[in-house]
């Protein structure tokens, strides 16, 4: 468990992460990160929940149309 504070950061709260979470996240400065509400309370991401759904709905349609994709790129 990593205890994170929250500081004043002009009119607004931020959060300062500690080097070895910011390496093992793979994060850095400028990236966005994910609050999501789950039924034990909130998860924090750097992964885009939104567009894991839309890969997947595009690794579908590619499954199902894989020859008709294959003719369009030519």
């Amino acid at each position: 468990m990593v205890g994170i504070k929250i500081r004043k950061v002009g009119n607004s709260l931020g959060v300062t992460f500690p080097k070895d979470l910011l390496e093992e996240l793979n994060i850095q400065e400028g990236d966005e990160l994910y609050l999501i509400k789950t039924e034990r309370g909130f998860e924090l991401t750097p992964y885009n929940p939104e567009f894991a759904s839309e890969i997947e709905a595009y690794r579908h349609v590619a499954r199902r149309h894989r020859n008709a994709l294959r003719e369009l790129s030519q």
